[in-house]
């Protein structure tokens, strides 16, 4: 299908006109339409599982289609037996103890983001965003009014962002700080001493924070996710945790995600759920409530395999001259700078000056696909998900590095 003409000014919304295409989603709908060209291209964008839903879920969900009372509407802030086991859920895994009044099930993890600053922003409101990020964080505070500040990590510091870079970034209009660990783009995870001093600094500046704790079970060797609210109690009334079933159970086409925060929070973002999707796919929550009250086995066995998958890919990157790779310790993302590539000259043809130019040559020559960092703000750097199969992996890994030899 041919591109669609871009709107003249004035027929679309300014809000609306500038929001900016999910770069991943970009990345992989090209590299999809070169493969269904006939090109033999190796995908590394995608942010998503390789793995099926587990059967027990899967199973779950045809059982809930043969059920009359899974072809309604839910209440709006979701199954009360979901609710529930949510929040048995959250106290299991992370420690943090909630009610399941406190807990909105929503669209997926975007929306329970996009939701949530919708409901904590008014216009001008800052929004602290350690980048690299994820593409969807600066778009959903924008949309919510707010104005996203980033706070830029680099490769040095393992891309995580230090107290004393939040506190030069603070200004009187600062209301939300984003908290991500493990982080999508870069695997980056906080230690409990790091979380602790953020989580501290946030609740003595009196800042709401937002943390996304969607891949708490994809950590590695001896890392460990830990919960902001958890750590420091006191910045309970003002936090708000998001989560959801897509990477840890495999179910990104599911859309099951959901929010946890304060009563009076939840209760405004669940009015304004009532007004855009009303509640989740009835079907897709019961399938939900099947992964959050199973067991934890098919997600030990598939963390396994990201665990090799990200030793090699961190190797085979570290080993081409010029890359530097930080060594991830969750998420299924590799995230290596090319700042030891990008502008040099070689005697057969010079690099690219920029990632998002490097990676659309990849892409043209060694039928590589990555995501440029310029979609994280982090340019210079890319992003590789190692959440595909072992030999396509190692296929890609070698047309990169014949294409940087």
């Amino acid at each position: 299908m041919p591109d669609l003409p871009a709107p003249a000014p004035g027929r679309i919304s300014a809000r609306i006109a500038a929001v900016q295409e999910s770069a991943t989603l970009a990345i992989e709908a090209k590299a999809k339409a070169l493969k269904a060209a006939g090109e033999d291209v190796i995908g590394f964008g995608a942010g998503e599982p390789d793995f099926p839903t587990p059967e027990h879920i899967v199973e779950a969900a045809a059982a809930a289609c043969r059920d009359p009372r899974a072809h309604h509407y839910t209440p709006t802030a979701g199954l009360p037996e979901l609710r529930e086991a949510i929040a048995a859920k959250t106290a299991r895994d992370s420690g943090y103890a909630v009610k399941p009044a406190q807990v909105l099930v929503t669209n997926g993890g975007k929306q329970a983001i996009e939701e949530a600053f919708a409901t904590l922003l008014d216009p001008g409101d800052e929004v602290l965003v350690p980048a690299p990020y994820w593409t969807t964080y600066p778009e959903a505070v924008r949309l919510a009014g707010g104005v996203p500040v980033e706070v830029p990590a680099t490769a040095a510091s393992g891309y995580k962002v230090s107290v004393d870079q939040l506190e030069s970034a603070l200004t009187g209009r600062t209301k939300v700080l984003l908290f991500v660990s493990p982080s999508n783009p870069t695997g980056a995870v906080y230690s409990e001493t790091e979380t602790q001093a953020v989580a501290t600094w946030a609740e003595e500046r009196g800042l709401w924070v937002l943390t996304d704790e969607i891949y708490e079970h994809l950590v590695y060797g001896g890392a460990r996710a830990w919960s902001l609210p958890v750590l420091v109690p006191s910045l309970a009334d003002r936090c708000v945790v998001v989560n959801g079933v897509a990477k840890t159970y495999a179910m990104t086409g599911w859309r099951v995600g959901w929010l946890i925060g304060p009563g009076d929070f939840v209760k405004a973002a669940t009015n304004l759920q009532s007004h855009s999707t009303s509640n989740v796919c009835n079907v897709a929550q019961r399938a939900a409530l099947a992964a959050v009250t199973g067991p934890l086995d098919d997600v030990a066995r598939m963390r396994d395999v990201y665990d090799r998958r990200r030793r090699a890919i961190v190797a085979a990157l570290s080993e081409m001259p010029g890359l530097v790779c930080p060594e991830p310790q969750g998420a299924f993302y590799a995230f290596p700078s090319f700042a030891g590539v990008l502008g040099r000259s070689g005697a057969d043809r010079a690099m690219p000056t920029s990632s998002l130019e490097l990676a659309e040559l990849v892409l043209d020559q060694a039928k590589v696909a990555f995501v440029p960092g310029e979609a994280f703000g982090a340019p210079g750097c890319g992003r590789f998900s190692y959440a595909l199969a072992d030999d396509d992996l190692s296929e890609g890994m070698t047309r990169l590095a014949k294409f940087f030899s």
